[in-house]
């Protein structure tokens, strides 16, 4: 029977997935054989190994649905240490991003589109701060609140695109380049036209845009609005926001480091574009 691996700074021993009842965070078995090339950066057997790279995974998923801080991880899973410093490894090797990559031309093509997107659509939300995320959050005037600008590119289908985190009192404006370029690179310099709220009006950001190959098209609110109205194209990136809401680590800013506020947002749109992926490809069941 295998009783798991001692950690050598504790002398204890890590439980292995089979011996503990399971959280529906758990990555299946059909979802890791998918995600676990991305994830091996080292070999199963290296000597320095002393937890179970699915349960440190597992670990990860449970934080970013159910929004916990990382010291309070159950005990049945991996240390806390142990999982933020994974997490962090992977962040830096750029494994979500990558994931979310392939999972957008699989999922493009599963769909009967381009591999690339030839449009996108730009928008930001505003994430309040927290003790850990306050020494460089600021201050949205629009919204009234003091935390982090998530700025999200993503196709029509609503699929990440691109991300990028910043402090709440910086126009979305001054965005649209660095947002621009990083659409460009993860496309290839496929994307043509991108449609933008009224926050994104002015000559600055359409030159800026003009700039990476981009034509900004500026969705605006009818003169008369009544209540709710639905946006031609904006509404899919308002549904991307919605979608991540569901993952509760990515309501408001409690980490102290940007790059782990995008890749957490990275490891959420993984979960959501592999569900979407297994819906499509599901075969169709007979009556």
């Amino acid at each position: 029977m295998h009783l798991g691996r001692r950690d050598c700074s504790t002398g204890k021993m890590s439980i292995p997935y089979q011996r503990r009842q399971p959280y529906p965070s758990d990555v299946t078995d059909a979802e890791w054989a998918f995600v676990a090339p991305y994830l091996t950066l080292m070999t199963e057997d290296a000597p320095q190994r002393h937890h179970d790279l699915r349960e440190l995974f597992n670990a990860l998923r449970w934080i970013v649905r159910t929004g916990a801080p990382w010291r309070q991880l159950p005990h049945d899973l991996p240390r806390w240490d142990a999982v933020y410093q994974q997490t962090q490894r992977w962040i830096k090797a750029g494994c979500f991003p990558a994931m979310v990559e392939d999972l957008r031309l699989v999922l493009r093509l599963a769909q009967g589109r381009n591999a690339q997107p030839s449009a996108a659509i730009f928008d930001s939300q505003t994430l309040q701060s927290t003790p850990e995320s306050g020494q460089r959050a600021g201050y949205d005037g629009h919204k009234r609140k003091k935390g982090t600008k998530v700025h999200l590119a993503v196709d029509t289908l609503g699929q990440l695109l691109a991300l990028f985190v910043a402090p709440a009192n910086e126009q979305d404006r001054a965005q649209v380049e660095p947002l621009a370029q990083a659409v460009q690179d993860a496309t290839g310099d496929h994307v043509e036209l991108v449609y933008v709220d009224e926050g994104y009006t002015g000559d600055g950001p359409a030159q800026a845009a003009a700039e990476q190959g981009i034509e900004l098209h500026v969705v605006k609110l009818p003169e008369a609005k009544h209540g709710f109205v639905l946006l031609p194209r904006r509404w899919v990136v308002e549904r991307s926001f919605a979608w991540k809401t569901r993952f509760r680590r990515l309501v408001r800013d409690y980490e102290r480091l940007p790059e782990t506020v995008a890749g957490l947002h990275f490891a959420a749109f993984r979960c959501l574009m592999v569900h979407r992926l297994f819906s499509v490809l599901a075969p169709p069941t007979s009556a």
